[in-house]
């Protein structure tokens, strides 16, 4: 029966692996996208409901959120149109939105929604650091960094049980599983730590949508030295834990900031 079940499991991780277009890395994701998106409509309004949305037509704050998240999300369609790659952006419907909560937190669901808490804005300080956090969780969505989380966690405690199936058999682990993959409601401090490689990804592509949309790159740097200070004592040493370090985390930004500068054209 344990062979069985092994072989089960090393079938689907076969079959769920596809290569990502843009950063060349093979990703393990056993839900089709379709049916997360599906689930995340879903999932976010709810959030919503239950949450203090910041009205955008009264309040700079969350104006600013929907201006810089839509000038990230415009350069993200220009950067993937130019490599005929717009196909892989189908069925996002960009949303965004400022929630009243003191969290330092922001995060990305499927199909690009977007959620920014106001706790954030007081490490931003200015709108390129935020494009800055906004460009590394528009990479998390764009990239499928949940559907590898959310397929790591169906794999291991569901045996690689597809979505629907989960969400019909034991609807409120599921749920659990998918709030864990996209931290939705969860007070980290300083934002939800996806795996290495994954926060790498969204760091180095962050920079290059952030100077796209006109935002300076380099905003990046001090934003992080930020957060830093921000989380001093509230998280283990790197080794402990796939987040990477923030020394680490600059050191690599530093490492891609010529590649971003090509990209950067001052908004005028």
């Amino acid at each position: 029966m344990k062979k069985l079940f092994a072989a089960l499991i090393i079938s689907a991780f076969a079959a769920g692996c596809s290569t990502n277009p843009v950063t060349g890395r093979s990703q393990f994701k056993l839900v089709p996208e379709q049916e997360l998106q599906a689930m995340a409509a879903q999932e976010y309004q709810q959030f919503l409901s239950s949450s203090k949305v910041v009205s955008s037509s009264n309040n700079r704050d969350a104006e600013m959120v929907k201006r810089v998240g839509t000038r990230v999300t415009n350069a993200v369609k220009s950067y993937y149109a130019s490599r005929n790659l717009s196909d892989a952006l189908a069925g996002f419907t960009w949303e965004y939105n400022l929630v009243n909560d003191p969290a330092v937190n922001a995060w990305a669901m499927p199909g690009g929604r977007i959620v920014v808490y106001t706790g954030l804005l007081g490490v931003t300080k200015n709108e390129a650091a935020l494009a800055a956090v906004i460009g590394h969780e528009i990479s998390h969505a764009i990239f499928k960094h949940g559907n590898e989380r959310m397929s790591q966690g169906l794999a291991q405690q569901l045996g690689g049980t597809a979505l629907s199936i989960a969400l019909a058999n034991k609807p409120a682990q599921t749920q659990n599983l998918f709030n864990t993959a996209y931290g939705i409601g969860t007070n980290v401090g300083v934002l939800l730590p996806f795996s290495r490689k994954q926060e790498s990804e969204a760091d180095r592509y962050g920079l290059i949508w952030m100077a796209m949309a006109g935002y300076n790159p380099q905003e990046a740097i001090p934003l992080w030295e930020r957060m830093e200070a921000a989380s001093s004592g509230n998280k283990p040493p790197e080794f402990l834990s796939t987040h990477p370090s923030e020394n680490t985390r600059m050191t690599n930004l530093r490492k891609w900031m010529p590649e971003a500068l090509k990209y950067y054209k001052p908004m005028k």
